[in-house]
């Protein structure tokens, strides 16, 4: 994936910080915004495995800091939930300007809620996702329930949210108060997916209820059942993130990647600006070449001589298993690890001495199942028969010619 630090003006004319994350081939179908929770930020550890979740779906994703927060510009107790929304506008107007409008919104908590009141009035948005949102942006006062009456009083107060302390301001409440979350929701005619946890102590499971009940189909609910409200397991998150791309698609319009035909078994298709990022068709396959980014590559996909080691691991994989199924033995796995490297040899030639570099395969095999020291002796001669290793240690020719 390729993330790049991407900086954009809010409605104030203060700098949002964000990152904006591409699919491997740099070709994204459709971008995505992601809102984070109430006084998170885009670094949190659940929002970047949901977004790396859809990057490898095929999207873009841009995850930004709200004003005030993270790497953004202002100060947060001047901040509202209207300017959160108001923030979000503001990103996909950076999207649209510079790459392509966003057709998805995912927001996490309070983001949930800003990310629908944003889709409403965000045309090109297609699609809404919330995890754990609550059904009104009022519950924040939840959080805070013990200073609102000192803010209400005297204008301010200083809370600790998650460890953390910060400023609410009396127009933060004020705010809150005059947004109906189920009103929105009711008139969205988006696609709409609620995602919340039974077990979410912080915003109730009464909350994804209120939410779906007031929306229009095309509605959805997942049950996120064992999650905790920031999603703190890692595979919590991967699994939100992979929902939200499979069922984003079926609202959103993908246009068809035109492949790269060829009557042979593998093509390799490479543009004058793309470095060493090489598209490639392999068989029935698309995949991608590329050189770490230690030889001036993206590291996109594995390297030539890696995919050539890949062959041997796979050929010799397939050969072991398929000799031991004839033969009866217990062979319940075999690992196939190869690494080509390129080894000094010392030769004499015309009587001098002189030292050439030698390519060579390290393979380590490693064997789970009932076998004795013969079937694993006779295991590693059929490693040697592989028909790659045989071509390797063949005549090999290459016959090239232009077309």
């Amino acid at each position: 994936m390729n993330i790049q630090k991407v900086n954009f003006t809010n409605a104030e004319g203060q700098q949002l910080v964000g990152r904006l994350e591409l699919p491997i081939n740099q070709h994204p179908h459709n971008f995505a915004i992601f809102a984070h929770c109430f006084t998170c930020n885009k670094n949190l550890s659940a929002v970047k495995n949901i977004t790396r979740e859809l990057t490898s779906n095929g999207f873009g994703v841009l995850r930004f800091d709200f004003t005030g927060l993270g790497e953004s510009e202002g100060d947060f107790e001047n901040t509202n939930f209207s300017g959160n929304v108001e923030d979000l506008i503001s990103a996909s107007n950076y999207l649209k300007e510079n790459y392509t409008a966003p057709t998805l919104l995912i927001g996490h908590s309070l983001g949930g809620a800003a990310a629908i009141f944003a889709a409403s009035e965000i045309e090109t948005v297609k699609a809404v996702a919330t995890v754990g949102a609550p059904s009104n942006p009022k519950h924040v006062q939840h959080l805070i329930h013990s200073s609102v009456e000192e803010i209400k009083t005297t204008g301010k107060a200083n809370v600790n949210i998650g460890g953390r302390p910060f400023t609410i301001k009396k127009q933060f409440l004020d705010d809150i108060e005059t947004k109906s979350l189920p009103d929105v929701a009711k008139n969205l005619r988006k696609a709409l997916l609620v995602m919340h946890s039974p077990q979410d102590t912080t915003v109730g499971i009464e909350n994804a209820e209120e939410i779906y009940l007031a929306a229009r189909h095309p509605k959805s609910f997942v049950s996120l059942d064992g999650a905790d409200h920031l999603l703190m397991s890692k595979e919590d998150s991967i699994y939100v993130g992979s929902v939200i791309a499979t069922w984003a698609k079926r609202y959103i319009s993908i246009p068809k990647t035109e492949t790269i035909s060829t009557s042979h078994q593998a093509v390799a298709s490479l543009d004058a600006e793309d470095g060493f990022t090489t598209q490639m068709t392999v068989g029935n396959h698309t995949m991608m070449a590329d050189e770490p980014t230690s030889y001036g590559g993206n590291d996109f996909g594995p390297s030539p001589y890696e995919l050539v080691s890949a062959g041997l691991s796979a050929c010799t994989a397939m050969t072991v298993q398929m000799y031991t199924k004839r033969k009866g033995w217990n062979l319940e796995n075999i690992q196939v690890h190869t690494s080509h490297t390129k080894v000094a040899k010392q030769i004499v030639e015309n009587g001098e001495n002189k030292e050439i570099k030698v390519d060579t395969f390290n393979r380590e095999i490693q064997l789970k199942g009932n076998l004795d020291d013969k079937q694993k002796e006779r295991i590693l001669q059929i490693a040697d028969k592989c028909p790659v290793h045989k071509t390797l240690h063949s005549d090999i020719e290459v016959v090239t010619k232009l077309v």
